[in-house]
């Protein structure tokens, strides 16, 4: 292994003290906590957005931090859940006196995590909402089961909610916008390599040469299915038509189409499979109107990529074109 790290145990506190000393007039990072706050602190009145989740995956939900999307950030150890006392001082930092909504991605350990941070907050006054992310159509949502995991959408509800928060929607309706988004978003990754977390020092799994993941997620874990290596259009089209498949956009929807890199993918290579989805949707009848290629939502250094689709209405348009100023995603701002 070689990588930039001095202790790998203090591999994400080392990160955020980083993070912090690079964009001081964006975010600061609070040690006692360990959390991430904007650092200018949001106007009296303003609905609070937070969100949190296990480290490795930056810059999210770190990298989203400031004006137009979150007030504070929550990140656990590498791929583990944040603990409560971490999403309680958050939920705290972020709250203006107009209720705070929590964004969750729908694995186990944030979920119960966030919901007991919640229970704790119960007897301070806090009015708190919750929206939770399962755009992952590589995993069948069934009774009985975890349910979909939280991956692009989670950038796509906190851009566009923390647009709503921003121009001063109340608690109710920032998070039914934030749950229209993601009911209304779709995902389906595909690795090219494992990752390799700093205190396992080696990678999670072995992949041939010849051969990738379908369906994979942001934790480092294998996909559904190992498949022969094939082309970039082929890729594509078979990423398109998981999504498609599933999402059901309307004919001659407008689309906020993201390609996400998960960490070691080349941007030349996101942007080749960006113009084959590009190509492909517009061939099946549909309009992508907006978009979004680089690296948001990553797994380490796993080389691979994401497709995330997103069935736009008007008002989801002008929120996503809202001025936003976070260390990772800067414009109109």
């Amino acid at each position: 292994m070689k990588k930039f790290l001095n202790d790998p145990a203090h591999a994400v506190t080392d990160y955020l003290v980083g993070l912090a000393a690079a964009h001081p007039t964006i975010v600061k990072f609070d040690a006692a906590h360990r959390i991430i706050v904007r650092a200018a602190d949001p106007r009296t009145g303003k609905v609070g957005l937070i969100a949190g989740g296990g480290s490795g995956c930056e810059p999210l939900h770190t990298g989203f931090v400031g004006h137009g999307m979150l007030d504070a950030a929550c990140p656990g150890e590498i791929f583990t859940s944040p603990v409560p006392k971490q999403i309680v001082a958050a939920t705290r930092a972020a709250d203006r006196g107009s209720g705070v909504l929590h964004v969750i991605k729908n694995f186990s350990g944030e979920v119960m995590n966030f919901g007991m941070a919640t229970e704790l907050l119960a007897f301070e006054g806090i009015a708190i909402d919750s929206v939770l992310i399962d755009d992952d159509v590589s995993i069948p949502d069934m009774p009985g089961t975890a349910g979909r995991r939280g991956l692009g959408a989670t950038v796509l509800v906190e851009k566009i909610a923390g647009a709503a928060a921003e121009r001063g929607d109340d608690l109710a309706s920032v998070t039914c916008i934030a749950r229209r988004v993601n009911a209304r978003t779709r995902t389906f990754g595909v690795g090219l390599s494992s990752c390799t977390p700093p205190l396992r020092g080696k990678p999670i799994y072995d992949l041939p040469d010849d051969e990738i993941e379908f369906g994979i997620g942001i934790s480092g874990e294998p996909g559904r299915e190992r498949v022969a290596m094939r082309n970039v259009q082929e890729i594509a089209r078979t990423m398109i038509a998981e999504v498609l498949a599933d999402l059901r956009p309307t004919p001659g929807a407008a689309l906020l189409v993201m390609v996400n890199g998960m960490g070691a993918t080349p941007l030349s290579e996101l942007y080749v499979l960006y113009g084959e989805c590009d190509q492909a949707l517009r061939s099946a009848g549909l309009n992508p109107v907006r978009s979004l290629v680089g690296n948001y939502v990553t797994s380490l250094d796993q080389a691979g990529a994401a497709l995330t689709i997103l069935e736009l209405d008007d008002e989801m348009t002008v929120l996503w074109d809202a001025p936003v100023r976070t260390s990772s995603i800067t414009w109109g701002a």
